[in-house]
């Protein structure tokens, strides 16, 4: 959520980075809320100082045994207007609350502008600059080579729960199996993160707290006899982990890693990526959060930006880095490095790894706060995250970089010990 006091003081600069932003976001709804909001807001607090005045005088013509009928008389009066004026200030707090709810994040100032993701800037390859050089042979997609070895099953997966479903099996299963607890391994032995299993399952407090809702209800998954949402990503719980919380300077900053099952409906996106493990409705993510103190935010996001891109460099997968333009940032971001790993079958990089930098924005939804060493006022947290990777892509990443011209996948050096010393998936 954004800073209200900010749009209070300078509308402007606020108005003209939301206008950066995909999407039409107008301030001038929020200003008259918050106007009438103001306004109501004097009559209250100037009936309260009233109330408190005539408390007072009555006690004190009391103790002179003077009369005071008259001030019961207006309090009296003045007991039911107040009642309606505060019902009708809570109104009209929710109204504004809303209204902030439904605005996205400020693109930061070194965010590149660009209506969609055409604007996007490339930071950075590896292993070097240009493309990889192409296979020996004709690439085939992820999908071809999994069913060919029979290690992914996309008819069970259909007949079972329906479109964007998929079954693993054998090797396909244990390939996974060895990415996820390679990632962990990694990020806590390496990279410093603390390892955290949280549920699966999330309230709407906790959604709105992260931006999912309520602007993105249509993508989540929701439970029938409870007011539960399966979590779209780890993202959700580990960031919430701190919300409605006051945390001390010294805790700061806080690095948490988890694997995690994700559920999305993939609204919008009716006819895309229908074919293969790109854009399922279930899949599997080691997710990364920092939580931070303001100005240690932006160098968090290099640190977290590189650690995902480190997944890739041990697996020996080709990939490039991003950064987002204002037109394609996600809802709550300030800043986004994307990471798109290269697949053969498939001719050009895909996302594998999003990592973004909310600053403030999440916290204040959250409430979560720190207090710095002798301050009395505690600050916002700045939040990040980022998929550190997300399995199902990567899955696919090994499958086309590491296919051989008779069928079968070399395992990658770093995941072998993973599978049992496995060095090819072969048919049988």
């Amino acid at each position: 959520m954004l800073d209200i006091k900010l749009i209070r003081e300078k509308p402007e600069w606020v108005q003209s980075r939301l206008s950066c932003r995909s999407g039409q976001y107008d301030l001038t709804r929020f200003h008259g809320l918050e106007a009438e909001k103001r306004q109501v807001q004097a009559q209250v607090e100037n009936l309260q100082a009233r109330r408190n005045e005539i408390s007072k005088e009555i006690g004190r013509r009391k103790g002179a045994k003077e009369d005071a009928a008259d001030l019961f008389t207006e309090m009296k009066q003045l007991g039911p207007q107040l009642k309606t004026l505060e019902a009708n200030l809570k109104e009209q707090e929710q109204e504004v609350e809303a209204v902030l709810a439904g605005l996205p994040n400020l693109p930061a100032e070194d965010v590149p502008e660009g209506e969609d993701e055409g604007g996007n800037v490339e930071l950075r390859r590896w292993p070097a600059a240009g493309d990889p050089p192409p296979l020996a042979f004709t690439p085939k997609s992820h999908w071809e080579i999994g069913e060919a070895l029979g290690i992914l099953d996309f008819d069970a997966g259909a007949t079972i729960a329906g479109a964007r479903f998929t079954v693993l099996r054998g090797a396909g299963a244990r390939l996974s199996r060895a990415l996820i607890n390679f990632m962990l391994d990694l990020h806590t032995g390496d990279h410093g993160y603390t390892e955290v299993m949280p549920p699966l399952l999330a309230n709407r407090q906790t959604l709105y707290g992260t931006g999912q809702l309520p602007k993105f209800e249509e993508d989540l998954f929701a439970t029938r006899d409870d007011p539960l949402f399966l979590i779209p990503t780890a993202e959700v719980p580990l960031t919430n982990l701190v919300s409605n919380q006051i945390l001390s300077e010294e805790e700061l900053p806080l690095q948490m890693t988890a694997w995690t099952t994700c559920f999305r409906r993939e609204a919008g996106a009716a006819g895309k990526d229908t074919r293969g493990l790109i854009r399922q409705h279930q899949f599997d993510k080691v997710e990364l959060v920092w939580i931070t103190k303001p100005e240690e935010s932006a160098p968090a996001l290099e640190k977290l930006t590189n650690h995902a891109e480190e997944v890739l460099r041990r697996l020996g997968l080709p990939y490039r880095t991003v950064a987002l333009c204002t037109g394609d940032l996600g809802f709550s971001a300030v800043k986004t490095h994307d990471i798109e790993v290269w697949l053969p079958g498939q001719g050009h990089y895909r996302e594998i790894s999003s990592c973004s930098n909310t600053e403030g924005f999440q916290a204040r939804r959250m409430k979560a706060r720190f207090r710095r060493t002798g301050a009395k006022k505690p600050e916002m947290v700045h939040t990040l995250n980022g998929s550190g990777l997300a399995v199902g892509r990567t899955l696919v990443a090994i499958l086309e970089n590491y296919q051989q011209a008779d069928g079968s996948v070399a395992i990658p050096e770093a995941l072998q010990p993973y599978m049992g010393g496995m060095r090819v998936i072969a048919k049988g």
